[in-house]
């Protein structure tokens, strides 16, 4: 079983603000890639806050991912569970309580954004699952409510074919129906990549849950 031991120290690339008390927020790349490519969204994101791409701690296909499969879009437990406590020790090191936190998450980035926000839901300033699943049956909370008060945008594309529909499908329903949380959604006719009005739509919900200038 994967460990948190066996974990590498974080790899991270930042861009925008130096200033350690700036928002912060964290842009999670989907399976097989790696942070330089996602920090590239840093490019059509608003200025003022940092943005920090780390890299997942799992070598994969050339790449990197956050946790095992047992199938597209369905993590093993044990193994989302010891990359979200690799991850805490990282974030909390370099984001102290008072430090807002937000996450962008593209598709395996977005289960673990996911991951990360149902299993602690008070620790962010909002969350971004941008073509992908939540993490459904691996062992944290998908409770009617959980995510009350909390701010996500979900963007997926119509012609999806990399992750399931089914999970799609299901996501979507979950934080607009029973999530409890303030849910900014839209679904364009793209297939597994980000469309440039959704990363729009991203970028103003940031600006608006950050207090940032347009």
């Amino acid at each position: 079983m994967t460990t948190a031991q066996t974990f590498p120290p974080a790899v991270v690339v930042t861009a925008g603000s130096a200033d350690p008390a700036a928002p912060l927020v964290v842009l999670l790349h989907g399976r097989g890639s790696h942070e330089r490519e996602i920090l590239a969204l840093a490019d059509h994101l608003p200025a003022g806050p940092t943005y920090a791409a780390v890299r997942a701690p799992i070598a994969e296909g050339g790449g990197y991912a956050w946790f095992a499969n047992r199938g597209i879009g369905r993590p093993v437990a044990e193994s989302l569970r010891a990359t979200m406590d690799w991850f805490r020790g990282w974030l909390d090191a370099v984001a102290p309580a008072g430090r807002p936190v937000v996450l962008i998450g593209f598709s395996g980035g977005a289960a673990f954004a996911g991951g990360l926000l149902l299993d602690d839901p008070h620790r962010y300033a909002g969350a971004a699952i941008l073509y992908g699943t939540l993490p459904f049956d691996a062992g944290v909370p998908t409770t009617p409510g959980r995510l009350t008060g909390a701010s996500v945008v979900v963007a997926q594309g119509d012609h999806d074919t990399v992750i399931p529909r089914e999970l799609l499908d299901r996501t979507w329903t979950y934080l607009l129906d029973d999530s409890g949380a303030g849910t900014v959604a839209r679904r364009d006719p793209v297939g597994h990549g980000i469309a440039a009005p959704a990363l729009a739509t991203v970028a103003d919900w940031l600006r608006e849950q950050l207090a940032l200038p347009a």
